[in-house]
């Protein structure tokens, strides 16, 4: 059995359906990065199931059949969770339950265990329990299945509804709470952004696990946490950094990710404040990725959502020491050249070179091009600068503390 920092790894089984929407490659990329967060979240991704529908089966989520060679491979293998690739009603969630008999998760479920596990200060503790609490809600029901065994009994019905509703009535509250919680850090947040005074903040951006907390430690000499897992960084951080005597604000926000659970987006929209008030954004995209270009779209539609889409924006290619194109067979006549064929130099010649002095390629881990990219960073922010302090002493080569009169 696999072993992670002398801990057994739970044993798990992922399942996720091919449709019209989602064809068999795309399936396959989605069930990719759920064993990344499986891994990440400390599971180890034993087989995977996949099923052609039409639709999700609104009951089971998979067909019957189906369905049934997964109870007989957790059987014989000693299987102890199965995962699902989209989220499970509360329905289908309880129906799945009592047909293995094991821990049913789903991507959203278990996205905020790895949230769970990651947060480190209390706001993003609290933004956690928070997104936990309005996932559980609506699934109460399924936590009262020991009652559903004795139906009938007598004094069993009554006390049984009673028992949820009181515990709907606690979580209710407790969404209230965490609610008012998070308004109260909110104000005291916004104090603190109001007391870093003017200066120009740029912030990070990015799908999860592209290297922006390296690029942070690189850029800001910190010791900002990194680690090649999903969603390493959780909480935002804010580093003052000083390029040519110009200081800015850089801040690591957390990585987005396709599918992102409503819950997360809602609870964490004030962590991304930083990205809204941000004046600069560095959209930081992992090219060694085969389908980072889905990694940007996804980006730009949760930026869209904050409104933060039309802000300034620098597109860091990172990982560019990692970037390897698959081969190509020239003397094979019915193969045909894709993107997955592209040399770097090809790439910067597609839409990206529409892009122009706005897109970067470096590698934050090597420290390739690194200069280049601090001199076009330090660019933009002397730009913004001298556009909100026309007179400002960064303008003059004899640098000091005195504004000129």
């Amino acid at each position: 059995m696999i072993q992670k920092k002398d801990t057994v790894l739970e044993r798990a089984v992922l399942i996720g359906i091919i449709t019209k929407d989602q064809d068999e490659d795309k399936s396959k990329e989605y069930l990719d990065e759920l064993e990344f967060l499986t891994f990440t979240a400390g599971g180890n991704a034993i087989k995977r199931f996949t099923q052609k529908m039409d639709m999700p089966n609104p009951k089971t989520f998979i067909g019957s059949g189906k369905m049934e060679d997964v109870r007989k491979f957790i059987e014989e293998n000693d299987i102890g969770t199965a995962i699902f690739d989209d989220e499970l009603s509360a329905a289908q969630e309880r129906n799945i339950s009592k047909i293995l008999n094991v821990k049913v998760l789903d991507r959203t479920n278990l996205i905020l265990d790895i949230f769970a596990q990651r947060a480190q200060t209390s706001y993003a503790r609290t933004q956690v329990e928070l997104a936990q609490c309005e996932y559980l809600l609506p699934r109460l029901r399924g936590m009262w299945t020991h009652l559903e065994r004795q139906k009938g009994g007598i004094g069993m019905r009554g006390p049984g509804e009673t028992e949820i509703e009181t515990d709907r009535r606690i979580v209710r509250d407790k969404i209230s709470l965490l609610k008012a919680r998070i308004k109260t850090i909110d104000k005291q947040m916004a104090v603190q952004r109001g007391n870093r005074g003017k200066m120009v903040r740029v912030a990070l951006v990015g799908y999860t696990n592209v290297g922006k907390s390296t690029l942070m430690n690189v850029i800001s000499k910190s010791e900002v946490f990194a680690e090649n897992k999903l969603f390493a960084t959780l909480d935002t951080t804010v580093r003052k950094v000083v390029i040519q005597n110009l200081p800015f604000l850089l801040s690591d926000t957390v990585g987005f990710i396709r599918k992102l659970p409503t819950q997360l987006v809602d609870s964490f929209k004030s962590t991304l404040d930083e990205v809204r008030e941000a004046d600069l954004l560095l959209h930081v995209v992992d090219i060694s990725h085969p389908n980072f270009e889905e990694h940007i779209e996804s980006v730009n539609k949760i930026l869209g959502e904050i409104d933060s889409s039309d802000k300034p924006i620098i597109m860091v290619f990172n990982k560019i020491d990692a970037y390897q194109a698959e081969p190509f067979d020239d003397t094979d006549l019915v193969a045909k050249r894709t993107e997955a064929h592209y040399s770097l130099n090809e790439w910067k010649k597609t839409w990206m070179s529409k892009l122009g002095n706005k897109a970067l390629f470096i590698s934050a881990l090597n420290k390739q091009n690194l200069e280049d990219f601090k001199k076009r960073v330090y660019d933009e922010v002397r730009e913004i600068h001298i556009t909100r302090f026309p007179y400002n002493h960064f303008l003059y080569p004899d640098y000091d503390d005195t504004p000129p009169l």
